[in-house]
Formats: C-alpha cells, structure tokens, sequence
C-alpha cells in the first residue's frame, strides 16, 4: 500500500515541469522503514533534482505517518554498478561501454549501438592475426532482451 501510493505520488510529481523526463527505476521499503527510491532523468539526474523529489515524499510520509516517526528516506539514481534494467536506461547509455550477461551465464562486451522494445544491438570489435598482420573485424551483435540476464555497464577512464 505504502509503495502503491509513493509510485502515484512520484507520477504525480514527474508531470511537473523540470521533471517531466524523470522516471522510477526501484522502489524498496524494509521492515526497519527504509524506503529506497531509485530514479533516473534521461537528461542526467542532478542533486537538486533529487533533494527536490526527497523532501516532496518526506512532505507526504510526515503528514500521513504511514511509516510512523522513525524512518529512513533514500532517494537516489541507482549508480553506475547497478544493472539497467528499463529500454529508457537502455536508451540513455547508447554510445557507451557495456558488459552483457546472457542467459546461458556467457558474456558479451561492446558499445551499445542501438535499443528497440525488443532487442539491443551491440558494436563489437574482434582483434584476429592473420600471417603476421593484426586484423580489426567490426560486428554488430543484436540481443534480444528475453536472452539477457543483466547488462552493466563499463566504466572507462580512457580518453
């Protein structure tokens, strides 16, 4: 019931402007009345953002008591060594490094190149000797989301 409302209540909160692109990714409330609200922005989610939704459910959680006077409020985006896990996190991290773990426990490493409602396709380079020569073979991957357990993606320091 408690979830059931602070999902309504963010829905709410989404529609107003400078949140419109703002989406819940978890929600979690233990026995000991921590709630965690994981959410994300495809814009980037600021700390102001964040601070804004935070005290907007506290407002709610004081008037109404449903989580009595002692309780813990976590509201952040779900960082970067959790697994994606909607097509709209999907979609915010094209261009980028990820590591695919299959159903079959096999992994699969490359860029995501492109997010549909159904699949991704990754970007993925193979290095073969051929005689003396290294040879570069690029390949596109598509992976259907039905076949993927979890998709990390890679943090790199590179430039």
């Amino acid at each position: 019931m408690v979830e059931e409302k602070i999902c309504d209540l963010l829905d709410e909160k989404f529609q107003e402007e400078g949140f419109e692109d703002c989406f819940l990714i978890e929600l979690k409330l233990y026995p000991t009345n921590k709630l965690e609200v994981f959410i994300d922005a495809d814009s980037g989610l600021t700390l102001e953002k964040c601070r804004s939704i935070s005290r907007y459910l506290e407002n709610y959680l004081d008037t109404e008591g449903v989580l009595g006077e002692k309780y813990t409020l976590e509201v952040s985006s779900p960082g970067i060594d959790r697994p994606l896990k909607l097509t709209r996190q999907y979609q915010k991290n094209i261009g980028r490094q990820v590591e695919v773990t299959l159903a079959d426990g096999s992994k699969e490493t490359g860029t995501l190149d492109a997010v549909s409602e159904e699949a991704i396709v990754l970007h993925q380079e193979e290095k073969k000797k051929e005689g003396k020569k290294n040879i570069k073979i690029e390949k596109k991957n598509q992976i259907p989301f039905e076949s993927i357990r979890q998709t990390l993606v890679k943090v790199s320091f590179k430039n």
